[in-house]
């Protein structure tokens, strides 16, 4: 696979509150450098990252050895996912897409 899950997004409304309980019940740790960013204890596994702005989604994560972002992306869209109108930042580095149940999820470079 070119893609894996890099993090969950999850939408909350105070990121320390969140972040202290997301930290107790998967036994992440905050990263040093942005505490809504927690990761496995282990180093290894997917992130949560915790939003105030941004809705619930999936991360995916291309491996830049295996493919690159627009060849991953016309992939998945061949095996059913679909652009999603999107406010895109000019330095964006991530397409967003939606499943085949209308779930938005990003390809991030």
């Amino acid at each position: 696979m070119a893609v894996s899950i890099g993090s969950v997004v999850l939408n909350v409304s105070d990121i320390g509150r969140a972040a202290e309980f997301w930290s107790k019940a998967l036994g992440y740790v905050p990263q040093p450098d942005d505490p809504a960013f927690l990761a496995p204890e282990s180093g290894g596994g997917p992130r949560l990252h915790l939003d105030e702005g941004d809705r619930t989604h999936l991360d995916l994560w291309w491996d830049r050895q295996d493919s690159d972002l627009q060849a991953e992306v016309e992939r998945l869209i061949s095996l059913g996912a679909r652009r999603v109108d999107w406010d895109y930042p000019e330095d964006a580095d991530f397409v967003v897409l939606a499943d085949t149940e209308d779930n938005v999820f990003r390809v991030v470079a």
